[in-house]
This record gives C-alpha cells, sequence and structure tokens, in this order.
C-alpha cells in the first residue's frame, strides 16, 4: 500500500461527510431524481433513509483491507440504486489514489451531487467529452456495476490490457427466512419494507421469502405481507416501471397463478405456492414469492439452484438461518429483517466471488 490504511480511512470518511451534506439538501435533488430513476417522489425520500452517512472506524478498516490496492481504479455504475455511487465510490477511493468515475445515463444525479459535496480532488467524473471509458484507463481497475452483459462487454474491452483488472458487481437478489419462532405480522411489515424501498430493484432486495413451517402458515403469511404491501403503497406508491419490467411481471403473474395463491394489490403481488418445484425468486417491481418449508434442516437442497445469485439474507435468526444454507451461500452477507437495504459500510454489498463465472439467471 502506497498509502497508508488511516489515510484511507480519512478519505473514505470525506465521501461520508459528503453524503451528510446531499442528505441535508436532498429536498433540493428529490425531483431530479425521480425523474430520472422512475421513482416516485415518497420512494426517493424513503430510499435517502439508505444513504450512508456513517460508519464504525471497524467498518472502515474492513473496507479498506476488501478494497486492495490500485493506481487508478474507474468505476462504471449502474442505476438500480440511486444511492449506490456512494458505496462504489468509497470502495474504489480506499483502493487508489487516483478514481474516475461514469455514472449512468439514466440517473446520474446522486453521483454528481456525491462528487461536488466530497470536494476531493482525486475523484472525478468522467463526462461524453472525455475518451470513453474503460478505454482511457491503461493500468488500475475498472469497477463495473450492472447487468452481467456490461461486465462482460467491458472485459471484452480491456483483454489486451494486462495492467488492467475488471472486477464486475453483476445482478443479484435477496432472500427472507422467517423462522418458525417469528410472529407472522411482526415480520411481514418488516419485509414489506425491505421489498418497497427503490422499488425492489436492487440486490438486496428480497424476492423470495421461505416461511419455516406447514403450508397453512406460509400462506398466512403471504396474506400478511400483502396487506403490508397495500399499506406500504398508500404511503409510498410505486414508481414508473422500467422498459421490460411490466412484461416480466405480466408473464410471472400468469405462471404463479397455476402453482398457487396469488394476493395482488394495485403496486404489488405476493404469491404462494407450497411445491418446491416453485422455489424461484418473482422479478422486480413489488413482487414476492413465498414459499413454505417444514424446517430449516432441508432448506440447503431447494436453495441450491438459486445460491450463486443469492447476495443477501434477511432473518430473524442468523445462526439457526446461516447453518441451514446452502455451502453455495457460505459466507453471504446476513442482514436484520426490515434493514436488508442497509448493511454497514464495511465492503461491498455483495461478498460473493467475481461474477465473472457464475452462471446466467434465467
Amino acid at each position: 500500500m502506497t498509502r497508508s490504511i488511516d489515510a484511507r480511512v480519512a478519505d473514505v470518511r470525506r465521501l461520508l461527510s459528503a453524503a451528510e451534506a446531499v442528505h441535508r439538501e436532498r429536498a433540493r435533488l428529490v425531483p431530479a431524481i425521480a425523474e430520472a430513476s422512475g421513482l416516485s417522489r415518497e420512494g426517493v425520500e424513503l430510499g435517502f433513509e439508505s444513504l450512508e452517512r456513517e460508519a464504525t472506524d471497524e467498518a472502515l478498516r474492513a473496507l479498506v483491507a476488501a478494497a486492495g490496492d490500485a493506481p487508478h481504479v474507474h468505476v462504471i455504475l449502474s442505476a438500480n440504486v440511486f444511492v449506490a455511487p456512494l458505496r462504489a465510490l468509497a470502495i474504489a477511493r480506499a483502493a487508489a489514489a487516483r478514481v474516475t468515475v461514469r455514472p449512468s445515463a439514466r440517473d446520474p444525479v446522486l453521483t454528481h451531487a456525491l462528487v461536488a459535496a466530497a470536494g476531493d480532488a482525486a475523484i472525478r467524473v468522467f463526462d461524453e467529452r472525455d475518451v470513453a471509458a474503460p478505454g482511457a484507463i491503461a493500468s488500475g481497475e475498472v469497477h463495473v456495476y450492472g447487468r452481467d452483459e456490461t461486465i462482460a462487454e467491458v472485459r471484452a474491452r480491456t483483454s489486451d490490457r494486462p495492467g488492467v483488472i475488471v472486477r464486475g458487481h453483476g445482478a443479484g437478489l435477496g432472500l427472507a427466512v422467517v423462522t418458525r419462532s417469528s410472529e407472522i405480522h411482526e415480520v411481514a411489515g418488516k419485509i414489506a419494507r425491505d421489498v418497497v424501498a427503490f422499488d425492489q430493484r436492487g440486490c438486496l432486495s428480497p424476492r423470495l421469502v421461505v416461511v419455516e413451517g406447514d403450508a397453512a402458515r406460509g400462506r398466512s403469511f403471504a396474506r400478511a405481507l400483502h396487506e403490508a404491501l397495500t399499506a406500504w403503497g398508500e404511503r409510498v406508491p410505486r414508481g414508473a416501471a422500467l422498459q421490460g419490467e411490466r412484461a416480466e411481471a405480466t408473464r410471472w403473474r400468469s405462471a404463479v397463478t397455476f402453482a398457487g395463491d396469488v394476493f395482488a394489490g394495485a403496486d404489488h403481488a405476493v404469491a404462494f405456492a407450497p411445491a418446491v418445484a416453485a422455489w424461484w425468486p418473482a422479478p422486480a417491481g413489488r413482487h414476492v414469492q413465498v414459499v413454505a418449508h417444514s424446517d430449516l434442516e432441508g432448506l440447503a437442497a431447494p436453495l441450491g439452484p438459486i445460491a450463486p445469485f443469492v447476495v443477501a439474507v434477511g432473518t430473524d435468526d442468523p445462526a439457526r438461518v446461516c447453518a441451514a444454507l446452502p455451502p453455495g451461500l457460505a459466507g453471504v452477507r446476513t442482514m436484520p429483517l426490515g434493514r436488508m437495504q442497509q448493511p454497514p459500510l464495511d465492503g461491498p454489498v455483495d461478498r460473493r466471488r467475481d461474477m465473472s463465472t457464475r452462471a446466467r439467471l434465467r
């Protein structure tokens, strides 16, 4: 490391101070973010609650340790979660004394606001007048956030540069596990909040809920989650559907209707299917698949096929749930229900290995 750990931590704390300043001025940014992201204004306000503004020294030292060391990091951002640029910039700044960032063309607002508030000469926003990234980087790292296709494209474009390392952070989803000891309505309210945030477009958003118990308990939970999402929808309306989301949701609703029960609201749908064959995540846009399972000890087998895509597990009993997860989820980030969108700033939200070698989610 050419910079000390303390110096790197201080550089990241400067970004946290910038996030605090941006959060104070959020009323000015909300309309532009809503227009760019497609979220409702209430949805943007809720999303701002997940903007990291403070962190312990222990968490930041963990982030620095995981960030590595590079002369230059170029960050390519996606638009799924508008607060994601803060963590991406923090990881890049921890790793490098020089950072360039290309915001998503669809949602650049928060990136520009954070860089401006940070006042850090080491961080610069790429614009269209620059040489198209990653062509402008000859050595260092490119951190790519977004679709697998985007990551593959960047790898191809840098394949002739041995001095460039591409680190991909691809698509993923959240899994929630409700244990037998949970009170159904209380837990449903917490999971509903995790679903509503960012209209469920983030990789931490739960799209599959496993309920420990029999089919009757699973169905009761699905109904409770439907009621909780209805209440949330009155406070935080769902925003506009992005291209492809509406068609995907229609196909999913048609399919799950044949497998079980669907509890549909104006802005959401919860499907319950007791059959093991139906264990497959719902699409983004406030859609949730609920399945019942008799006990956690047998959880590994049915979860195995989707393990490569799970970024975070939300649960009310992390020790017991982690012991029951398949090997493919070893070390996955575990979060309390209701706080799945607010992990500590201790590194990437995605603790899976580099996404370039995994199978595609279909």
